[in-house]
């Protein structure tokens, strides 16, 4: 794993989820639900995108104008490469998905092991701004309560975590019993990169 890379997408991605940006700028989200006995999946993505109003090169600041309200400041660390190639009237884009995968063990197993895979990448030199990550954690649950009336299945994490579902499939409480083994996987990945505006068009800042 690329540690920079994942510490300026960290530094991005937080400097981006401030409320300002996350009300005021274009966003979508799409949850999409994928459902059988003995196995679900959801997914979620959000899009922001804000316009690029000024860049201060001395300090490191973008400004960044949303659709509606007030401009945010985000300040690039030193490891964003190609900072030059950022101007006024671009256009900064992030994609952020979420997903989580629980399905029925057919076996049960005593590994109590959490495992944490992790990729990271950014532009090569002399290509537009841009980086990616993505992180994927997976362990194994215990189901400790099946509720059909609430429409609740209760997991058990390796570490002593419940977490209560809700669960609309009702052929789902035929198929998942208390003691029953769930191997429950966890995505998160968001990129960034940046668009060139309209060359047409005149240019903002100073």
């Amino acid at each position: 794993m690329n540690t920079k890379s994942t510490m300026v997408l960290a530094l991005i991605a937080a400097s981006l989820a401030t409320a300002a940006v996350a009300q005021q700028a274009g966003t979508s989200e799409t949850p999409v639900v994928t459902s059988e006995p003995g196995r679900v999946k959801a997914v979620s993505t959000a899009e922001i995108t804000a316009k690029v109003a000024a860049v201060d090169k001395a300090t490191r600041t973008v400004t960044l104008q949303p659709p509606s309200g007030d401009a945010v400041d985000v300040v690039a660390p030193p490891e964003v490469r190609n900072f030059d190639q950022i101007k006024p009237g671009d256009t900064l884009a992030v994609r952020y998905q979420q997903a989580i995968e629980l399905a029925l063990r057919k076996t049960k197993t005593a590994n109590e092991d959490v495992s944490v895979r992790e990729e990271a990448q950014r532009a090569k030199l002399g290509e537009r701004p841009s980086a990616a990550h993505q992180r994927q954690i997976s362990a194994v649950a215990e189901v400790t309560a099946v509720d059909p009336g609430k429409k609740t299945i209760t997991l058990k994490g390796p570490q002593g975590n419940v977490a209560v579902l809700d669960v609309n499939n009702p052929d789902q409480f035929k198929a998942v019993h208390v003691g029953d083994q769930v191997d429950v996987t966890y995505t998160e990945a968001v990129a960034v990169s940046v668009e060139p505006g309209d060359a047409t068009q005149p240019k903002e800042g100073k």
